[in-house]
């Protein structure tokens, strides 16, 4: 198998990656990070320094490619399949680009801030991070009046973006009821069939979640 994908099931930036893989078939095969391991991180480590993940193994090319966002790209190029994540004119891949920037610093970051301070207990002042929250799904919902999908007609890396930092931040910060075409985009987010395998693959760690009780009983 020419590629491996170091990650772990419950990670989101990881199931930004599986997303983009299931979408166009992409053979590859999975290696989980534990990273309470030692040899787990010595792995994931000698790959990628900082040690996060997901990091993308291309055995061919004898290349570590670290960082979603740099793996979607390279997959895109490097091993394209029948729909393409990133658009090929300038203009609508930028628009691409645009959206998934702002699903990973406007919802993934502050959701990741509120998480980490339940698990760490930093008892950080986190009403900048929620009122973030709420500034991105109003945002999400005048964009969306006329849009099937995020950044385009075509589900896309801003898509594969939008899914895991929707799951997660919605267990934190209610989407407002009143916001028709978020929870429409939501629903037909949830119902993709590569984000149904994520989080299917995801269940068995859901209890490692420190807002576990708040997944919708439907996804558990």
């Amino acid at each position: 198998m020419s590629l491996t994908l170091y990650y772990h099931p419950l990670a989101s930036y990881c199931h930004k990656v599986l997303i983009a893989l299931y979408e166009n078939g992409t053979p590859f095969e999975k290696r989980l990070i534990d990273l309470g391991q030692a040899d787990d991180r010595a792995t994931l480590a000698a790959a990628w320094p900082p040690v996060r993940f997901p990091v993308l193994r291309d055995h061919t090319r004898q290349r570590d490619v670290p960082e979603s966002t740099i793996i979607i790209e390279y997959l895109d190029h490097h091993f394209p399949g029948h729909r393409p994540l990133i658009p090929t004119d300038w203009d609508d891949a930028l628009d691409v680009r645009l959206w998934e920037r702002f699903f990973d610093d406007y919802v993934q970051d502050p959701m990741q801030r509120i998480v980490a301070d339940r698990l760490y207990h930093t008892q950080a002042d986190l009403a900048p991070q929620r009122t973030m929250l709420g500034t991105a799904y109003g945002m999400l919902e005048r964009r969306l009046g006329s849009r099937t999908w995020v950044a385009g007609p075509g589900f896309s890396m801003a898509d594969c973006a939008a899914a895991p930092a929707l799951f997660y931040a919605s267990t934190l910060v209610t989407i407002p009821p009143d916001h028709h075409h978020l929870h429409a985009y939501f629903t037909r987010l949830m119902d993709r069939p590569s984000v149904r395998r994520v989080l299917e693959e995801a269940k068995p760690y859901f209890r490692f979640y420190p807002f576990q009780e708040a997944i919708p009983q439907r996804f558990r």
